[in-house]
């Protein structure tokens, strides 16, 4: 196996934040009492340690967790100003894992987190597209106009243009909403640049995940599938 592949599925990160740990000289090989720098491209024997910044590198079973993250709590580790975050939900076993992506803390629904570096990389990088399904409810109805112009045509926001599907619920209020970005806040910007609010936003499919009948606030373990 590749040094790099093996730093990412033990220590939860990607590939690329691998290669930067081996450049950086962070990683040592031993073998044998001989301990050499590592080199990138290098290959990880069985019988060989591997040392980050001194520390042997332990390898761990993969851990793939879906949260049904509830409204007001952040997608961090870090709480600002009282405001809870996520890692609260979880039970203590779990707290070491990492989102694959964001849930801003006024949208709820499934969010994924993992200690699999190479997994978070494929669900959340652009170049891998996944398909995202939300559930959205506006301030006021949808106009047929703006409906045409979200869905057909995209609006340009300040970083690029920004297209969702778009499927009627239960009247022109409530609407299903179908992308494969994940840009920062996007569903909302694009809304609120025609002048509606957004005043309830949850996700219920993410990539080959669906929410299905999973609880607010409550996790479950679930396969790996890119």
């Amino acid at each position: 196996m590749r040094l790099n592949k093996y730093l990412a599925q033990t220590l939860g990160i990607s590939r690329r934040e691998a290669d930067e740990y081996i450049s950086s000289g962070r990683v040592k090989v031993s073998h044998a009492e001989i301990v050499r720098q590592a080199g990138l491209g290098e290959q990880v024997l069985p019988e060989e340690t591997i040392l980050v910044d001194g520390e042997r590198v332990r390898e761990t079973q993969n851990v793939y967790l879906a949260l049904h993250k509830p409204v007001g709590y952040l997608s961090s580790r870090r709480s600002q100003g009282g405001t809870p975050t996520l890692y609260e939900l979880l039970p203590e076993r779990y707290r070491m894992l990492k989102t694959a992506g964001r849930l801003d803390r006024d949208t709820s629904g499934i969010i994924l987190l993992t200690n699999d570096g190479d997994f978070a990389q494929r669900m959340t990088h652009p170049s891998y597209v996944k398909t995202k399904v939300y559930e959205a409810v506006l301030d006021r109805d949808l106009t047929p106009l703006h409906r045409q112009m979200i869905a057909d045509f995209g609006l340009q926001l300040e970083d690029g243009r920004s297209q969702l599907g778009l499927t009627m619920m239960s009247d022109r209020r409530h609407w299903e909403i179908t992308m494969s970005e994940g840009r920062n806040r996007q569903i909302r910007r694009t809304f609120g640049s025609l002048g509606y609010e957004v005043i309830g936003l949850h996700r219920t499919q993410f990539g080959p995940y669906k929410l299905g009948g999973l609880g607010v606030g409550e996790v479950e373990e679930v396969p790996c599938v890119y």
